[in-house]
């Protein structure tokens, strides 16, 4: 069930406890990827586990902006502080635990929401507000077995956006981007990364190039991140929950 197309006696009668809620980010993906890649991937993925899981599952609208200030020098980023975005998160995530859904799986696709986003679901869980876990789509897929690494706005993303979304990809700036892209994320010395921003590495604001991007590879990605995802969901939904 889709929450921001249902109404409210439609909500009121689900019976499950069980919900997603996607997050993104609308940030610079090259000259070639749109700003909201992020969010049109987590929601993607959200809605194929859930067509593949075996339990109904209320489907929480995405949220757009994340943790994103790396990408500042790029026009069009969107950011807010950690804090404000695990405060969001959290405050979402406990209005749908008052209508029930209290076992709510966040899928995740980006990187810089990472680290709020495994804060946010410890604390909730740990209050007892809600059974909530993250899932950041790329780490759930065996990227080193598809033999591609995921950079940024490379060819990971980009596939990914071919298989879903190919209207949105301008294929035509595919070697603008390459030329001016990185071939790995920050400036590293002595194990630390010494970059914050990501002008400071790359001029077209992608890491990996994607002209090595086919959709063949997006269905592969697709694939292997909505089966992870039902996998979960079926045990979130399924596992003991504290009395």
């Amino acid at each position: 069930m889709q929450l921001g197309a249902a109404t409210w006696p439609a909500a009121d009668a689900s019976e499950t406890e069980l919900a997603v809620l996607p997050v993104g980010s609308t940030e610079q993906h090259g000259p070639h990827a749109p700003l909201g890649t992020d969010t049109l991937a987590a929601a993607a993925v959200a809605e194929g586990g859930v067509e593949r899981s075996d339990h109904e599952v209320a489907v929480a609208p995405a949220v757009p902006v994340g943790v994103a200030e790396e990408h500042r020098r790029f026009a069009g980023t969107l950011w807010v502080s950690p804090e404000t975005f695990r405060s969001y998160v959290r405050e979402t995530v406990e209005s749908l635990a008052a209508h029930g859904w209290t076992r709510v799986v966040v899928v995740n696709g980006h990187g810089g929401n990472v680290a709020p986003l495994e804060e946010v679901c410890a604390r909730l869980s740990r209050d007892g507000t809600a059974d909530a876990v993250a899932f950041t789509w790329f780490d759930a897929v065996d990227l080193e077995a598809m033999g591609v690494e995921m950079g940024h706005a490379g060819p990971v993303e980009t596939s990914l956006l071919l298989e879903l979304h190919p209207e949105l990809v301008d294929e035509t700036e595919f070697d603008r981007a390459a030329a001016g892209a990185a071939d790995h994320w920050g400036e590293w010395v002595g194990g630390v990364n010494l970059a914050h921003d990501s002008d400071t590495f790359t001029t077209s604001g992608a890491v990996g190039d994607p002209t090595e991007s086919n959709t063949e590879l997006g269905t592969r990605l697709y694939e292997a991140a909505t089966d992870r995802l039902a996998t979960l969901l079926d045990a979130v939904a399924t596992r003991p929950g504290e009395e």
